[in-house]
């Protein structure tokens, strides 16, 4: 079903994507934050999702929903032009260029001069298999500008484009307001008096690694300097929830599950830890790598140490032994060995979470991706 979230006016830029808020994780957060980098100045085609009249209405920017998922059909480049046409919109920004960039010639029939795709994680296996790494050479060459997340997503695509398409990569990295996610200001409280905390957040799949982390809670609860002084908290939802929390069952661990939490309700748990740790890790024979890792950016600007897999382009969150650790994932003595350094020297992490936030601010922050995207789309 079609509608409007209010009605359509004459503006810049027509943002058609699958990720979209209300639903909660990185991509959906990335291109939302890029409508704010447009100052609003968009109208946004994507699919219907639960609880978003609510969030529609109050938006600022007209919303058109289908039903979804939205995939490069002819149905669905008509829609896109149909907007195009009524919001006299010369620009289109795709959330993610596979595969809805495959509208690109669609929307340019329809009056788009200028077309930039945002790519993440998942387009480095499409630059490994046969069809869709042809399809992804397509999109490289249509668009105007593809903008990949990290070095390894710019290494493993650029070998499927052509000489012109990977001319068009641009590196922006999903953005962290570091006006938001900051350190917590003091309220009082004396950090030795409650337990030392260690946070997680991701989607609750097995790339994320969450399963080695409760293995290496295990290996800490065998450790007096840790398993009376220690909480860990898990942040997020997805098909592997029930399968942890069977496994926190069994090896009798206190573990706290949040459920899926928005942004702010991330920024509080982050706020009220120590330590952040995701032992990413790459499947299914290197088709399924960590793109980056936005989570463990935002809590290295909330002043966190952060403690990552060695997965794609995970480790270039942290700078290893500066910043935080890169580990093994598959290695759950070697992550709680680190968790144990973190937990036990509040000393040594607090100098590893500010040294996070300057890096954050330097390569990660907003103003600098505002940039990126306001040049890639002509509005500078």
């Amino acid at each position: 079903m079609t509608r409007w979230s209010k009605a359509p006016a004459r503006t810049t830029t027509l943002v058609v994507t699958n990720d979209f808020p209300p639903r909660i994780g990185g991509i959906e957060s990335f291109v939302a934050q890029a409508c704010e980098f447009l100052d609003g100045d968009v109208v946004v085609l994507t699919s219907n999702a639960p609880g978003s009249r609510r969030w529609d209405a109050a938006a600022g920017f007209p919303i058109e929903r289908l039903p979804g998922p939205l995939l490069p059909t002819p149905a669905v480049g008509q829609s896109a032009a149909r907007l195009l046409r009524r919001t006299g919109a010369q620009r289109v920004l795709f959330g993610a260029a596979a595969p809805l960039a495959l509208l690109t010639p669609a929307v340019r029939a329809a009056g788009a001069r200028r077309v930039v795709a945002l790519s993440h994680g998942h387009e480095s296996w499409w630059a490994t298999l046969p069809g869709s790494r042809r399809l992804l050479r397509r999109i490289g060459d249509e668009v105007d500008v593809l903008t990949n997340i990290s070095g390894y997503v710019s290494d493993r695509i650029a070998p499927a484009l052509s000489p012109g398409g990977r001319a068009k990569l641009r590196r922006l990295p999903p953005p962290v307001d570091l006006q938001v996610f900051r350190p917590p200001t003091g309220d009082g409280t004396d950090p030795g008096s409650r337990p030392r905390r260690v946070v997680a957040v991701g989607r609750m799949v097995r790339r994320k690694g969450f399963d080695t982390l409760l293995r290496a809670w295990t290996v800490l609860g065998r450790s007096a300097a840790t398993s009376e002084s220690a909480e860990l908290v898990l942040v997020g939802d997805g098909p592997d929830r029930r399968r942890l929390q069977r496994q926190v069952r069994r090896a009798d661990l206190e573990v706290t599950f949040t459920g899926p939490l928005d942004r702010m309700g991330v920024l509080a748990q982050l706020q009220r830890a120590d330590v952040f740790a995701l032992p990413v890790r790459t499947r299914l024979g290197g088709l399924d790598p960590e793109g980056l890792g936005l989570a463990a950016l935002e809590a290295a600007a909330c002043g966190l140490p952060v403690v990552v897999g060695r997965s794609g382009g995970a480790p270039e969150t942290v700078l290893d032994g500066r910043t935080g650790y890169v580990v093994d994932p598959q290695d759950p003595d070697e992550l709680a060995a680190r968790l144990s350094d973190l937990l036990t020297d509040g000393e040594h992490a607090g100098r590893l979470g500010a040294a996070g936030r300057l890096f954050v601010d330097e390569h990660f922050g907003a103003d600098r991706a505002r940039r990126v995207l306001r040049t890639a789309l002509e509005l500078v």
